[in-house]
């Protein structure tokens, strides 16, 4: 076939027009699968970015705290004024976990306590500064009371003074017996020749404490003395022994080693000559049996009154907790083994 220039001309132009318009479409489709491609990127991105913002969140949002306890009711507890503190702290914990569960707190002594407990089977736990006597458990099982001894740590009893009474630093087992007991002492002087003869004002615990059957058993009884003086300011809570000896120079008086640290400036301690010098009160003293007022500390506890839910499971937090903050309040860690022994007791009891 034979073309002239002109339509030869035309026919490459018309070929030139089809191939640039393939190279568009080409070009066309190729920018759409980078769009699609740059999409499907930025989709995955943002997908990711959504992924790493909700991590995050949940980082930083707290998780769901653990709801409170469901218990509710109220736990009736009395006896003695040293191991109240120590019972209150707990029952503060407890407050946080199950705050429905209202800890009734008394404070009578441990011999006050121990009425109620076995008397009039009227609370649940009895605090005590003491080992139970024969015939307060007498009492309990006359009225068919059965009890678990819980031993929850040890106090360092205190001898305290006002601290402007600068002669009265360190007693001895006899200075004690003249000043305790039953012929106390009126004048310093009468305790201890070289002591000025400044009128004795004594403020000690009541006879329904356990701290005053502890001093007793400790100071008077080994030397066959059975009863101390009796003109003294009595009183089963410790606090109002405190503020006596803060307020009378010259005074004397003792209570639990947690009402000395609770107000180290307003009464001094006095250290005590058992026979080997003179050792001052402390927790290490009472760590390492070196001071002569150490004993342990317990509360008691209803078997019947493990059989509510409330009970038991404060009982069971006391033993978890007591260890945590004993120190804070003053007393002395009970070894673990003890704690166990305790623990392995209440949950018999539970079954």
């Amino acid at each position: 076939m034979r073309y002239n220039l002109r339509t030869l001309l035309a026919l490459i132009a018309l070929l030139a027009m089809v191939a640039t318009a393939c190279a568009s479409d080409d070009t066309a489709a190729e920018d759409d699968t980078a769009a699609a491609d740059d999409t499907a990127e930025t989709t995955e991105e943002e997908a990711a970015d959504d992924e790493a913002a909700d991590d995050e969140m949940a980082e930083e949002e707290p998780a769901d705290e653990e709801p409170a306890g469901d218990l509710s009711g109220s736990i009736e507890v009395d006896g003695s004024s040293t191991v109240a503190p120590l019972t209150d702290a707990i029952a503060e914990e407890y407050a946080g976990v199950s705050p429905d569960v209202i800890v009734n707190l008394g404070v009578s002594g441990t011999g006050g306590g121990f009425e109620r407990f076995c008397g009039e089977g009227s609370t649940d736990i009895s605090n005590a500064s003491r080992p139970i006597k024969d015939e307060e458990a007498q009492a309990c099982a006359d009225n068919g009371i059965e009890f678990t001894e819980v031993r929850v740590g040890t106090d360092a009893l205190t001898m305290v003074t006002n601290p402007a009474t600068e002669f009265l630093t360190c007693l001895t087992t006899d200075e004690l017996i003249t000043l305790w007991g039953p012929d106390g002492a009126t004048t310093w002087d009468q305790v201890n020749p070289e002591f000025p003869a400044d009128p004795v004002e004594v403020f000690a615990p009541g006879a329904d404490s356990g701290t005053y059957d502890f001093f007793n058993e400790t100071i008077l009884e080994p030397n066959d003395i059975e009863e101390p003086r009796q003109d003294y300011n009595g009183s089963e809570d410790d606090n109002v022994i405190a503020q006596g000896i803060q307020g009378t120079p010259a005074s004397w008086g003792y209570f639990g080693f947690a009402y000395f640290v609770n107000n180290p400036d307003g009464v001094k301690a006095i250290a005590y000559d058992a026979g080997n010098g003179c050792v001052e009160p402390s927790v290490e003293t009472a760590q390492d049996d070196s001071y002569g007022l150490t004993r342990p500390l317990f509360i008691y506890v209803r078997n019947d009154a493990l059989a509510k839910a409330e009970v038991a499971d404060f009982v069971t937090f006391y033993l978890d907790t007591v260890n945590e903050v004993i120190e804070e309040v003053g007393y002395v860690p009970a070894p673990d083994s003890v704690i166990e022994e305790a623990r392995a007791g209440v949950e018999a009891e539970l079954g």
